[in-house]
């Protein structure tokens, strides 16, 4: 019977239904960093358990560590007591840990894939929203709260509920300009914020096919910023191309063997799927968000949504985001003026994201009045990044570069916004208070838009920086 990959996946992981419902299903790689860990390792110390499989569990630090000095102790005393919490932890219960200093530390989400960890059919937990990236391999990863991180360090074991799948195909080419950063926002908005509650999201299409991994993982990265519980992509020769020769990839005959189980995890033609959706990847543009959700966007050449021309239920809403934003409605998004640039996370700081950001600063300078952070996803990225110069053409643009870190994602570290500063954003929330300020606003785009915001001080169409650079070629 044809059977989507969600399911053949989810099937070889069931160890049983539980008395409620739920499905107990066996976690393949369970990912551990500094910030949701600490109660849950303390939690297995009260009920004198141990970790039922460390070589299953690998920890890194990410989101507390400062990006400028990473001298120990920490300035920050909280998040120092953290970092060496985890070191106590992993050492006390023998599990692998990328530590500072590490040339294999940096964000959890782009880590895994990196070393190799991340790998097409495998269940992935880790204590983290953005798990859902994982799913660009054709894997069902899954963030999860304290709670089950200490179940899944007990047992290696969820209790979950089963999910329905929602099929959504971008079919077409991407215009020039336009990236997977882009296309998950178009989804977002057009689905909305909780439109995915109860599915895991299977992309594919022209363009989700056409697109490199690290694009991959952008896209399955905010499936949960629409409410999807995982977001994944069918594994395919551009997958095994990325994971091969990674450090925890298989080797010799193992791999052969692995490349042909995993071709068999793809969704069946004629799969049944709980609902459908066609994105035609002509109509999308570069998008960047006016409000405070990730499905408050615009493309950038739209205006900000006016509340007489919206039905009543949506009114107060956005009339709540208009307020905290400082719009009034109905304005164009380019030309909103910007204080800070920040190109990183775990949604855009890979080394593909940093190249397209260098591209567009290339030769150009960064607006007087802008401070720009330019942040590699990991050690790994930053070094590659170096290697080829990338470093030396953000640092000429008047970008500050950065150590590995989530930095300006989240307000866990000294990187923040301060009072009523707006930041164009490559992260993947736009929360009230979310980039450290209760009062600060963010504005989510692409690493390029952020480039080009950064260069001209205020929201433009990266398009228009593109075919300038074209025309002067």
């Amino acid at each position: 019977m044809a059977a989507t990959l969600f399911s053949k996946v989810w099937d070889a992981h069931t160890v049983r239904i539980l008395p409620t419902g739920q499905t107990q299903l066996f976690v393949g790689l369970h990912l551990v960093h500094e910030v949701t860990s600490p109660q849950a390792f303390d939690m297995l110390r009260l009920r004198g358990l141990r970790v039922a499989f460390p070589d299953r569990t690998v920890a890194t630090v990410d989101h507390i560590v400062p990006t400028s000095s990473q001298e120990r102790p920490f300035a920050d005393p909280m998040a120092e007591e953290m970092l060496a919490t985890l070191e106590r932890n992993c050492v006390e219960f023998g599990i692998p840990f990328h530590a500072l200093g590490s040339d294999r530390q940096g964000i959890v989400h782009v880590i895994g894939p990196e070393l190799g960890l991340t790998q097409p059919g495998l269940t992935i937990a880790c204590g983290d929203s953005h798990t859902s990236t994982h799913g660009a391999f054709g894997a069902i990863a899954f963030g999860i709260g304290t709670s089950q991180v200490r179940d899944v360090l007990a047992s290696q074991c969820l209790a979950l509920d089963p999910l329905k799948v929602r099929r959504i195909d971008v079919d077409g080419v991407l215009g020039a300009g336009v990236t997977a950063k882009d296309v998950i926002l178009e989804i977002i908005r057009r689905l909305g914020v909780n439109g995915g509650a109860g599915f895991a999201y299977e992309y594919g299409g022209s363009a989700v096919e056409a697109m490199s991994m690290e694009e991959r993982m952008t896209l399955c990265n905010m499936s949960i910023e629409g409410a999807a519980r995982a977001g994944y992509v069918n594994p395919d020769e551009t997958t095994f191309e990325y994971v091969k020769g990674r450090p925890f990839a298989p080797k010799g005959s193992d791999w052969d063997a692995a490349v042909t189980r995993w071709r068999s995890l793809a969704s069946d033609a004629g799969a049944a799927y709980d609902d459908r959706c066609l994105v035609p990847a002509a109509d999308i543009e570069p998008n960047v968000t006016w409000g405070i959700h990730p499905g408050q966007s615009v493309p950038v050449s739209g205006r900000v949504p006016r509340l007489a021309d919206l039905p009543e239920a949506e009114r107060a809403s956005v009339a709540e985001a208009l307020d905290y934003m400082g719009f009034s409605g109905g304005e164009p998004i380019a030309g909103t003026r910007i204080d800070v640039a920040f190109v990183g996370s775990c949604t855009n700081g890979r080394l593909s994201d940093l190249r397209a950001a260098a591209e567009v600063v290339r030769g150009r300078r960064v607006a007087p009045h802008v401070k720009a952070l330019a942040v590699p996803g990991s050690v790994a990225v930053k070094a590659a990044a170096e290697r080829e110069g990338l470093d030396e053409l953000f640092r000429a643009a008047g970008f500050e570069w950065r150590n590995a870190g989530c930095s300006m994602c989240l307000a866990m570290n000294p990187d923040r916004l301060e009072g009523r500063q707006v930041c164009a954003s490559s992260s993947n929330r736009n929360f009230k208070g979310r980039q450290g300020s209760p009062t600060g606003r963010t504005l989510l785009m692409s690493p390029a838009m952020v480039a080009a915001a950064a260069v001209a001080g205020e929201v433009v169409d990266v398009r228009t920086a593109l075919a300038a650079e074209e025309k002067a070629r």
